[in-house]
């Protein structure tokens, strides 16, 4: 979603001294954008871009071996054993490939998976006493288990052995289990830091199917690893890296008959996907599942062999994720309402709870909150007994994690990572808790400053917006968390025509020194004017409609276009203002102007001498940003 109506920052890109990366084979503003991420050498872009297979797992993890051994002979001897997911997309896509390959390889898996409502997250005791009456002895996670203390304790007691694969913060005790395979017993360098549950069932998976010599128990484990990679924003680096890359190229192709389900009812058709895919198509109707339904509806959808059957279970899919929708929308608009009802300032931390808000969803209408307001949200629905469950995001900079463990004192139960979380309380310990949390939330707004952060990467004119940029871009995928797409901004451009759409989104054709580009502003805040002409942040994508490709600007933030810029330092203002394609004029607060041109290696020039003084040169670097004179 645009902000428009409420206060920006626009935080522009420091500037870059010289042509980056010169000798890169991408157009300038990609460079540019490497260089701010950090990646100021070839060496550092070629990384990015290899190719090349992660090492072998079993230098990296110090238990793979005995987990290995456990589960090849359950497979050689048909052992029943249990695969104990999760409810979300990570935690069922794992558990569907462990599945898938240990029965081609000989054993007899069963999933156990906890219900959202009834039981609540991960592996618990009751789940190992009833798997053990049927005859189990073998249990292992995926996307849980190192915090499942009790659970782990009753399956000693009860001679299970446990093979524990989840990515999850360790506990300072470490976990009962006969193996651990976690990132963070891999070594400080490895590539392997990064890998969601589903990335260490495929590590399992294959290493077992290998050493067997049955490849064909993992035919589908890529697809269900890229999918659960990306639904999981696990950060794609290292390893996810690379095998997310090698797998987006055959996604589209895939062996698995519900993986194929969801592609065609998203309506993706024959073309290779990209993360983004993923992300906004085939995820959500996942996720969707767990929220709302029965996550075994999922993990039969990705069992599936009958390709009819497939397609069937994924319509049952899609139909949860229409109601999943519904659920959200309507509960969004309640939480607004309530919020710009009430006549007193927005507080710093929003909480707002109602006992029939559905505990599925809470969480993704908390961080839609979230992007609306630019402020940390928990919504809370009721838990019974007088408890209230929560559902908890924040914006970039506000640690949840630690914002709960202040607050640990009114909380029965509490956990989660900086950007989200959850919590359990008492209804009667809900004001003193909200008044804690608004005061973490009011220190962190005073040091951050109110309204959206807006912080492009690098400067196009929309000419620039061609097919060399595109194909650029398509280098540097697959995109997600740890390496997002780029923000890019442009400058001026004049608002040529604009169309309201349905679902309350806004399409603008824009025009700048000839060229014309196709925008897209989605969920536009009702009744908000445009200016004639603006300035936008946005990212690039490519709107495929009845067999016709363009390219689309999806807008992020906008704001009116001025041509004068103004920096303010201490009590004085420079008033910075173009002059011409490569070079800019500055008025002084005394009134004193000077002309400064950009010259062919992009470096600031001037025949003043004032112009070298550091503190000058600072404000002239900044308005050759500010004014469009560089990337």
């Amino acid at each position: 979603m645009v902000e428009v109506a409420r206060q920006q920052q626009w935080r522009l890109p420091r500037p870059i001294a010289g042509l980056p990366l010169e000798g890169l084979a991408l157009p300038e503003p990609l460079r540019a954008v490497l260089i701010r991420r950090g990646m100021s050498t070839s060496a550092d872009v070629e990384a990015l871009l290899s190719d090349q297979a992660p090492p072998s797992p079993h230098d990296h993890f110090p238990q793979l071996a005995a987990a290995i051994a456990r589960l090849k002979t359950a497979c050689q001897t048909g052992e029943s054993l249990a695969v104990c997911g999760d409810y979300d997309a990570d935690g069922m896509t794992s558990t569907a490939l462990l599945l898938r390959a240990f029965r081609v390889l000989g054993a007899n898996p069963k999933a156990a998976i906890p219900s959202r409502m009834d039981d609540g997250y991960g592996l618990n005791p009751g789940m190992v006493e009833q798997l053990h009456a049927e005859g189990i002895r073998l249990l292992i996670t995926v996307d849980n288990g190192v915090a499942a203390t009790e659970a782990l304790q009753r399956a000693d007691d009860l001679a299970v052995d446990v093979i524990l694969t989840d990515h999850h913060t360790l506990p300072d005790q470490p976990p009962k289990a006969m193996a651990l395979i976690h990132p963070a017993t891999t070594p400080e360098d490895s590539p392997y830091q990064g890998l969601a549950g589903v990335g260490l069932a495929y590590i399992v998976a294959h290493t077992l199917a290998l050493e067997m010599n049955r490849p064909e128990a993992i035919a589908s484990s890529r697809d269900l690893f890229c999918i659960g990679t990306v639904a999981d924003m696990a950060p794609l680096t290292g390893a996810n890296r690379s095998l997310l890359k090698e797998g987006l190229k055959h996604l589209h192709r895939s062996r698995c008959p519900g993986v194929q389900a969801l592609q065609q009812l998203a309506g993706l058709g024959e073309r290779p996907l990209v993360a983004d895919d993923i992300g906004f198509q085939l995820a959500p109707r996942i996720n969707a599942v767990g929220r709302i339904g029965d996550p075994v509806l999922v993990v039969d959808l990705l069992t599936a062999e009958d390709q009819d059957q497939a397609y069937e279970l994924g319509r049952r899919c899609d139909v949860l994720n229409r109601q999943r929708r519904e659920l959200c929308d309507a509960i969004e608009a309640e939480a607004i309402a309530l919020l710009e009802s009430d006549p007193s300032p927005l507080p710093p931390f929003l909480l707002l709870a109602q006992g029939h808000w559905h505990h599925g969803v809470i969480g993704i209408v908390a961080a839609r909150l979230v992007e609306r307001y630019q402020r940390p949200a928990a919504l809370l629905a009721a838990d019974g007994d007088g408890l209230m469950r929560a559902s908890v995001r924040a914006p970039e900079g506000f640690a949840v994690d630690e914002a709960l463990k202040h607050c640990g004192h009114l909380l029965e139960r509490f956990g989660g990572h900086p950007a989200a979380g959850g919590f359990t309380v008492h209804a009667s310990a809900v004001t003193e808790l909200h008044a804690g949390l608004n005061k973490l939330a009011a220190t962190w707004i005073e040091q951050r400053g109110e309204g959206l952060l807006v912080e492009p990467e690098a400067l196009l004119t929309l000419e620039e917006i061609n097919h060399d940029l595109w194909a650029g871009l398509q280098k540097l995928e697959p995109f997600g968390a740890g390496h997002p797409k780029p923000l890019f901004w442009s400058r001026g451009c004049r608002v040529a025509d604009q169309q309201s759409l349905r679902g309350g989104h806004r399409r603008l054709t824009l025009e700048q020194n000839g060229t014309e580009r196709q925008a897209i502003i989605w969920r536009w805040p009702a009744g908000t004017a445009i200016a004639q002409t603006i300035d936008l942040a946005y990212r690039l994508t490519q709107n495929h409609w009845r067999g016709e490709t363009r390219f689309q600007l999806e807008v992020q933030a906008l704001r009116t276009h001025h041509a004068v810029m103004e920096l303010k330092r201490g009590s004085g203002t420079y008033r910075m203002e173009r002059v011409g394609p490569k070079a800019l004029q500055v008025l002084n607060p005394a009134g004193e102007s000077m002309i400064c041109t950009i010259n062919a290696i992009g470096v600031l020039e001037s025949d003043d001498s004032r112009a070298r003084h550091p503190y000058v040169a600072g404000l002239l670097q900044e308005a050759c940003v500010g004014l469009g004179l560089c990337p």
